[in-house]
């Protein structure tokens, strides 16, 4: 049941490519047929120096087999060519899938952004092979044993029942250790995805495993995270190498044997194993010639099964994520002009779903303009109604009108066009200061001077033009919150939301941050902010407090 789990979310993942997939195969699987005719021209040429007899000039065969292989190497590099434009093509589809699925998830559902990153970039790379080796050796093995096997029994059955029963044993030792492999493929992906999201959590926590003193037990979990993942690797490995060998054994025990009887029956030791006349030298050396092709496809296809085990790792893992993939925000995410109308907001009948409880919240309307305060215990449901507000949350029952309009995945993008944010956790590009206030604009001003940033600016030591890390480097966490202000107001927004703006700050850093917000207010921007800050929670002219009896305004 999980294999074919596997297979289906394989086939959906391969979708986008099959049409290419498919015509390399062909392409390939005619490559490989072209053999048949080469190896006609050698056994005439070596069958007619045998006799003394030549029926044509050597000349001519030399120059055919010349033709054909010159035609063998273009159809073959045709093959190749559309094989991994193909899987290219279904690599490019799936990681744009995947951003766009994980850029609208409104909660996480597995892994951290180390993982999801491991898996767009390192993990999608898996597919190429499998479709560029795998693919194409599974089209010439349904093929190319089966009319060597014919053409072997027309002329002997003691060739042909060699072939066949040293054939069979690959794919039997292949579906032995085809399980094998596959878990280990997936133990390896999973870990993979770990180890990147420990780096990125020991990156972001760098600061304080330095403050701590902490810096030797981060290297060591390290350390330990990422000899699992090599101890994984080469378990891969050793089953790679393993069944390598066992079916090159095979296959070479089978060519010779089909060398040894071919040897004796044309040397007149052996006169059994045809089917009553002797075998001819051009038969012989024909059937000496296509034995070890009979064994290439299921060598390549053995060669290639651990690309498919790491391929359907891969597959299992996006079907998971999709299967998984919770709430997805409201709209789409894409750039809309501003809703037209007043920022009126009404709520009605109200209520989300957290870990099994229905969080309901009053029914109210807040005027343009309004200054309200979000308050109540942690885990109330503070920052769940200003993630309900800005739409990155489906609710369970009830709705919201914004600008006069419900709040739906038509409406969303434009309303949070007019939206301003400022996250609890403040985040960076790594690009300059200016660049992640302004993106793309120059910060004003007059809004630098409104969030408290001129001191700040003093201190950097290229100003505005200060490069910062992900988490701020270079930045305090009032600085940083002073940042994220600058950046709220930038876009001069009808509502700013403000999660704890005021958290673990000191009283003169939070009174700026305070100031900044209520100056953004007095232009007629509706300020809205979830806080247990009670000098704040007094500056703002409406408060909802979570939970309560239906919850009062």
């Amino acid at each position: 049941m999980h294999m074919q789990t596997g297979k289906t979310a394989l086939a959906n993942v391969l979708s986008a490519g099959q049409a290419g997939i498919r015509t390399g195969a062909v392409l390939g699987l005619f490559a490989s047929l072209i053999w048949f005719a080469q190896a006609a021209l050698i056994a005439t040429l070596l069958a007619g120096l045998l006799a003394g007899d030549l029926p044509v000039s050597p000349l001519f065969l030399g120059g055919g087999y010349l033709g054909l292989a010159g035609l063998r190497a273009l159809i073959a590099s045709s093959a190749e060519k559309k094989l991994f434009n193909a899987a290219e093509r279904v690599v490019t589809e799936t990681r744009r899938r995947l951003w766009v699925q994980e850029t609208r998830r409104a909660d996480a559902v597995q892994g951290g952004p180390g993982a999801i990153a491991a898996l767009a970039q390192e993990k999608l790379d898996a597919l190429i092979p499998y479709l560029t080796r795998y693919a194409p050796a599974q089209m010439r093995v349904r093929v190319i044993p089966l009319l060597i096997l014919t053409i072997a029994f027309w002329h002997s059955w003691a060739v042909g029942l060699v072939l066949l029963m040293a054939g069979p044993l690959i794919p039997v030792f292949m579906a032995l250790v085809g399980w094998a492999a596959q878990q280990a493929s997936e133990r390896q992906m999973v870990e993979i995805g770990q180890l990147n999201d420990l780096l990125v959590d020991r990156l972001a926590a760098l600061s304080d495993i330095r403050l701590l003193d902490a810096t030797q037990p981060a290297i060591a979990g390290f350390e330990n995270a990422s000899h699992a993942l090599r101890h994984r690797t080469m378990a891969v490995l050793r089953i790679a190498f393993l069944s390598s060998t066992v079916l090159e054994l095979f296959s070479a025990i089978g060519v010779a044997m089909v060398a040894v009887w071919v040897g004796f029956a044309l040397l007149g030791e052996v006169s059994w194993g045809t089917w009553g006349s002797p075998v001819t030298p051009w038969a012989g050396i024909y059937l000496l010639l296509l034995a070890p092709e009979f064994f290439q496809p299921l060598r390549d296809l053995a060669a290639a099964w651990h690309d498919r085990a790491g391929a359907l790792a891969v597959a299992q893992e996006l079907a998971q994520r999709e299967q998984g993939a919770g709430q997805v925000i409201l709209g789409t995410g894409a750039v809309q002009p501003r809703l037209v109308g007043s920022a009126e907001i009404a709520m009605t009948d109200l209520s989300v779903l957290r870990n099994g409880q229905n969080l309901r919240y009053p029914d109210i309307t807040l005027p343009a303009g309004a200054t309200v305060a979000v308050t109540g215990p942690s885990g109330a449901g503070k920052t769940t109604l200003l993630r309900l507000l800005a739409g990155l949350e489906r609710p369970a029952t009830g709705q919201i009108s914004v600008a006069g309009q419900i709040l739906t995945d038509d409406t969303a993008d434009g309303w949070r066009a007019g939206l301003g944010w400022m996250p609890q956790q403040p985040h960076f590009l790594n690009q300059t200061l200016a660049q992640n206030i302004g993106f793309g604009q120059v910060p004003e001003a007059d809004i630098l001077k409104r969030a408290g940033l001129g001191s700040v600016l003093a201190t950097l030591p290229q100003g505005l033009n200060t490069v910062l890390g992900e988490t701020g480097a270079g930045l305090s966490g009032g600085e940083a919150r002073r940042a994220m202000l600058a950046r709220a107001m930038q876009a001069h927004p009808l509502v700013l939301l403000a999660d704890e703006p005021t958290s673990d700050l000191d009283a003169e850093t939070a009174e700026t941050v305070m100031q900044g917000m209520l100056e953004l207010a007095a232009t007629g921007c509706t300020l809205i902010v979830a806080t247990h800050d009670p000098a704040l929670i007094a500056r703002m002219a409406y408060r909802i407090d979570l939970p309560g009896a239906g919850g009062e305004l």
